[in-house]
């Protein structure tokens, strides 16, 4: 029941996008299409995931035990940069429609906040090796909820009567802020 409670909150009450406003380029950049979206958000899963466990453990038996801490950011952006490529690679080989249209999102990972924000707030000491993979597993399933909710309501925004002055990302800009008041509802859920 702890875990259910843990992978929960981390998708709605502490979603990465719209409670931390963590990884938003890609959010409003790859949204466009839901295809693409689920792309992107199933790539961040994947890396989040195991970025966040691989920095725990680093973290835990190798620079907090040489007393190697400062290097945090450094090792868990390497960690990151090591599996978005492993990534790379795997989705050009078998899926080049959505290699392409990723384009430019998908090496983006390596710099997404929401990866490496997720990293850090592992390793803070109050997170245990289950607890690490739970909660980067339920962020990174949040990132893909919430991106595709999002990408399904612009495309609706697409062929809706819209001023001109809100056309683009002022409209998107200000769904994501109703999106976030929503899912801000949920924090006295848990």
């Amino acid at each position: 029941m702890q875990v259910l409670s843990w992978l929960i909150g981390a998708i709605l009450i502490q979603n990465v996008i719209l409670s931390r406003f963590f990884g938003t380029c890609p959010f409003l950049g790859v949204s466009k299409s839901k295809d693409s979206a689920v792309g992107m958000g199933l790539a961040v899963t994947f890396v989040m995931t195991m970025a966040a466990t691989v920095s725990w453990l680093l973290y835990k038996y190798v620079l907090v035990a040489f007393d190697l801490v400062y290097m945090k950011t450094i090792v868990f952006i390497l960690v990151i940069a090591s599996l978005v490529q492993i990534i790379e690679m795997f989705i050009k080989k078998f899926s080049p429609s959505l290699y392409r249209a990723l384009g430019i999102y998908l090496p983006l990972i390596t710099t997404n906040c929401a990866v490496l924000g997720l990293s850090t707030i592992v390793t803070d000491g109050t997170y245990t090796f289950l607890k690490a993979i739970i909660y980067s597993f339920g962020s990174g399933i949040g990132f893909l909820f919430i991106i595709y909710i999002f990408s399904i309501l612009r495309q609706k925004m697409e062929t809706s009567p819209i001023p001109e002055g809100f056309k683009g990302i002022p409209i998107a800009l200000i769904t994501a802020c109703l999106m976030a008041m929503i899912i801000a509802r949920f924090a006295g859920v848990a």
